[in-house]
C-alpha cells in the first residue's frame, strides 16, 4: 500500500534512500534539507545539498528552514499530513511536535544500535576496530538514537577498508531496508524490538584536533585511525621534502612487519613504524595534489629510508 511520506535528510548518504522511496510509488509530500551553504573559492556561491539537488530533479516540494522549533515551521509539517517520515542524516533536532505529526518517525541509522549512537557511526566503527556494523530502522524518539528497532541489516567491515568505502555500502543497504520498513508499515505489520540497555556506545562528531597521525601508538590503532577518517576528513602527518615540512594526507594504509623508530620510514613502500609494529602506507595526499598510490608519491617526493613523519 502506497503510503504519503515526508523525507528529511541532507546529504550523499541520504539521496539512495529517498530515489528508493520515490521509485517504489510513495506519494512523498515533501522534502526537508538543510539550507544551501556557501561554497566556491570565496564562499560566495550557495550550494543546495544533494538531497535538494535530488528532490527537484524528482520534481518534488523542497523545504530548507534553518529550524524546527518554531509553531509556524511546525504547523506546516503536521499539515502535510503524512503517514510517516523518513529521517536519514538529516542535521536538524526534531521536536516533539514534529516527531508526533505523522503515523510514524522512522531513522535510518548507520550502525547496530545501541553501540555508536550519534553522529559518526561509520567513522568511530572502523577507529574502534569494530569487524562489523550495519544499517537500522528505528522509531524515533526524543531521546538520541534510543528508539526501538524495526529492521536490521549487518555489514562486515574488511581488515582494511576505509570509512568511505563503507559509507557506499551502507547506504544502499539503508535504501532497500526502509523501502522495506514502509512496505510492511503500509499493510500494517512492522513491528518494533527495544534497543538491549547494555553496550551504549557513543559516536561524538570527529574533530579536526583528533585528526593527527600519533605514530607513538600500536599498528592496529593507527592503522584504523587512517582508514576511519578516509577519505575526509582524513589523517594526516608531516613529513619533510625537498628541505620544507609538508602536510600529508594518509588516505590507505594496511599493516605490515617492522620494527624502528615511531614514525620513521623502514624501506622504500612507505612503510612506517609504530609504537609496536608498523603500517605500510597504500595511498596519500600532498597538500594542494590529488590522492596518489604510495609508489606514484615516492617518485616525486623521494623519501629515503630513515625519514621521520612526524
Amino acid at each position: 500500500m502506497p503510503l504519503r511520506v515526508i523525507f528529511m535528510g541532507t546529504p550523499d548518504f541520504s539521496v539512495p534512500t529517498l530515489r528508493a522511496i520515490a521509485e517504489a510509488g510513495h506519494e512523498i509530500a515533501a522534502v526537508y534539507t538543510q539550507p544551501p551553504r556557501a561554497a566556491g573559492r570565496r564562499g560566495l556561491e550557495l550550494t543546495p545539498s544533494p538531497v535538494q539537488r535530488e528532490a527537484e530533479r524528482l520534481g518534488l516540494e523542497v523545504r530548507t528552514p534553518t529550524s524546527l522549533k518554531g509553531e509556524a515551521e511546525q504547523a506546516a509539517f503536521a499539515a502535510l499530513q503524512a503517514d510517516a517520515a523518513v529521517v536519514v542524516a538529516y542535521g536538524l533536532l526534531l521536536p516533539k511536535a514534529i516527531l508526533d505529526a505523522p503515523r510514524l518517525c522512522l531513522n535510518g541509522h548507520a550502525s547496530l544500535l545501541p553501540r555508536w549512537r550519534g553522529a559518526a557511526p561509520i567513522q568511530r566503527a572502523i577507529m574502534a576496530g569494530d569487524a562489523e556494523t550495519g544499517m537500522m530502522v528505528m522509531k524515533m524518539e526524543e531521546g538520541l538514537d534510543t528508539g526501538p528497532v524495526a529492521m536490521v541489516e549487518k555489514c562486515a567491515i574488511a581488515p582494511d577498508m576505509t570509512a568511505g568505502e563503507l559509507h557506499d555500502r551502507l547506504m544502499v543497504q539503508g535504501a532497500s531496508l526502509m523501502v522495506e520498513a514502509l512496505a510492511q508499515l503500509g499493510i500494517n505489520c512492522l513491528t518494533f524490538t527495544p534497543q538491549a540497555t547494555e553496550g551504549v556506545t557513543y559516536a561524538r562528531k570527529i574533530d579536526k584536533s583528533e585528526t593527527r597521525v600519533d605514530w607513538t601508538r600500536p599498528s592496529g590503532e593507527v592503522h584504523n585511525h587512517i582508514r576511519g577518517l578516509s577519505p575526509f576528513p582524513g589523517a594526516w602527518c608531516e613529513v619533510e621534502i625537498g628541505g620544507r615540512m609538508e602536510r600529508l594526507k594518509l588516505l590507505r594504509s594496511t599493516l605490515s612487519d617492522g620494527v624502528g623508530e615511531s614514525g620513521g620510514i623502514l624501506d622504500d613502500r612507505l612503510t612506517v613504524a609504530c609504537g609496536s609494529g608498523a603500517v605500510r602506507l597504500v595511498e596519500v595526499q600532498r597538500a594542494g595534489g590529488k590522492p596518489a598510490a604510495a609508489q606514484e608519491f615516492l617518485r616525486g617526493a623521494k623519501i629515503e629510508k630513515g625519514t621521520k613523519l612526524t
